[in-house]
Protein backbone atom coordinates (compact mmCIF):
# COMPACT_ATOMS: atom_id res chain seq x y z
CA UNK A 1 0.00 0.00 0.00
CA UNK A 2 1.40 3.34 -1.06
CA UNK A 3 1.71 6.02 1.61
CA UNK A 4 3.06 9.55 1.71
CA UNK A 5 4.30 10.84 5.05
CA UNK A 6 5.21 14.50 5.59
CA UNK A 7 7.34 16.06 8.29
CA UNK A 8 8.92 19.41 9.09
CA UNK A 9 6.03 21.78 9.67
CA UNK A 10 5.84 24.12 12.61
CA UNK A 11 5.65 27.69 13.86
CA UNK A 12 8.09 30.29 12.60
CA UNK A 13 8.34 34.06 12.59
CA UNK A 14 7.97 36.03 9.40
CA UNK A 15 11.24 36.04 7.49
CA UNK A 16 12.22 32.65 8.86
CA UNK A 17 12.72 29.32 7.16
CA UNK A 18 11.35 25.80 7.32
CA UNK A 19 12.05 22.64 5.36
CA UNK A 20 9.32 20.11 4.66
CA UNK A 21 10.03 16.49 3.79
CA UNK A 22 7.82 13.84 2.26
CA UNK A 23 8.61 10.15 1.95
CA UNK A 24 6.78 7.72 -0.30
CA UNK A 25 6.60 4.11 0.81
CA UNK A 26 5.06 0.91 -0.49
CA UNK A 27 5.29 -1.06 -3.69
CA UNK A 28 5.18 0.93 -6.90
CA UNK A 29 6.52 0.96 -10.43
CA UNK A 30 7.26 4.65 -10.67
CA UNK A 31 6.63 8.08 -9.22
CA UNK A 32 5.68 10.52 -11.94
CA UNK A 33 5.06 14.00 -10.56
CA UNK A 34 5.77 14.71 -6.88
CA UNK A 35 5.31 17.95 -5.05
CA UNK A 36 3.46 20.13 -2.59
CA UNK A 37 0.06 21.77 -2.27
CA UNK A 38 -1.34 23.89 0.54
CA UNK A 39 -4.69 24.84 1.95
CA UNK A 40 -5.38 27.80 4.18
CA UNK A 41 -8.62 28.09 6.20
CA UNK A 42 -11.49 29.07 3.95
CA UNK A 43 -9.42 28.62 0.79
CA UNK A 44 -9.17 25.93 -1.83
CA UNK A 45 -6.16 23.67 -1.97
CA UNK A 46 -3.56 25.22 -4.26
CA UNK A 47 -0.36 24.14 -5.94
CA UNK A 48 2.84 25.29 -4.27
CA UNK A 49 5.46 23.44 -6.29
CA UNK A 50 5.73 20.20 -8.19
CA UNK A 51 8.35 18.35 -10.19
CA UNK A 52 7.54 16.16 -13.14
CA UNK A 53 9.29 12.96 -14.09
CA UNK A 54 11.32 14.91 -16.64
CA UNK A 55 12.64 17.11 -13.78
CA UNK A 56 10.68 20.16 -14.82
CA UNK A 57 9.66 22.14 -11.72
CA UNK A 58 6.58 24.34 -11.53
CA UNK A 59 6.17 26.95 -8.78
CA UNK A 60 3.21 29.06 -7.78
CA UNK A 61 3.92 32.72 -8.53
CA UNK A 62 3.48 33.55 -4.84
CA UNK A 63 6.45 31.40 -3.80
CA UNK A 64 8.90 31.90 -6.68
CA UNK A 65 12.27 33.02 -5.43
CA UNK A 66 11.50 31.98 -1.86
CA UNK A 67 10.69 28.26 -2.00
CA UNK A 68 12.80 25.52 -3.56
CA UNK A 69 11.61 22.01 -4.32
CA UNK A 70 14.07 19.17 -4.52
CA UNK A 71 13.51 15.50 -5.16
CA UNK A 72 15.48 12.35 -4.40
CA UNK A 73 14.20 9.65 -6.72
CA UNK A 74 16.30 6.92 -5.12
CA UNK A 75 14.94 7.62 -1.65
CA UNK A 76 11.46 8.39 -3.04
CA UNK A 77 11.45 11.70 -1.23
CA UNK A 78 10.57 15.28 -2.02
CA UNK A 79 11.57 18.34 -0.04
CA UNK A 80 10.38 21.93 0.11
CA UNK A 81 12.82 24.50 1.42
CA UNK A 82 10.84 27.57 2.40
CA UNK A 83 12.74 30.82 2.99
CA UNK A 84 11.59 34.34 3.79
CA UNK A 85 8.27 33.01 5.01
CA UNK A 86 5.30 35.35 5.18
CA UNK A 87 2.12 35.18 7.27
CA UNK A 88 0.18 34.45 4.09
CA UNK A 89 2.15 31.21 3.74
CA UNK A 90 0.29 29.88 6.77
CA UNK A 91 -1.57 26.73 5.71
CA UNK A 92 -1.66 22.97 5.90
CA UNK A 93 0.89 21.68 3.41
CA UNK A 94 0.16 18.41 1.62
CA UNK A 95 2.55 16.16 -0.23
CA UNK A 96 1.19 14.90 -3.53
CA UNK A 97 2.45 12.22 -5.85
CA UNK A 98 1.25 10.75 -9.12
CA UNK A 99 2.24 7.10 -8.83
CA UNK A 100 2.05 4.07 -11.11
CA UNK A 101 1.39 0.97 -9.05
CA UNK A 102 2.51 -2.60 -9.73
CA UNK A 103 -0.72 -3.32 -11.61
CA UNK A 104 0.01 -0.33 -13.90
CA UNK A 105 -2.77 1.75 -12.37
CA UNK A 106 -1.83 5.42 -12.17
CA UNK A 107 -3.39 7.70 -9.57
CA UNK A 108 -2.81 10.60 -7.19
CA UNK A 109 -1.81 10.04 -3.59
CA UNK A 110 -1.88 12.56 -0.75
CA UNK A 111 -0.13 12.81 2.57
CA UNK A 112 -1.94 13.62 5.79
CA UNK A 113 -0.74 17.23 5.79
CA UNK A 114 1.59 19.23 8.00
CA UNK A 115 0.76 22.61 9.52
CA UNK A 116 2.94 25.61 8.75
CA UNK A 117 2.20 28.74 10.77
CA UNK A 118 4.02 32.01 10.15
CA UNK A 119 3.62 34.70 12.77
CA UNK A 120 3.98 38.39 11.97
Amino acid sequence: QVQLVESGGGLVQAGGSLKLSCAASGSMLSINTMGWYRQAPGNQRELVATRTGSASTIYADSVKGRFTLSRDNVKKMVYLQMNNLKPEDTAVYYCNADITSLNYERRDYWGQGTQVTVSS
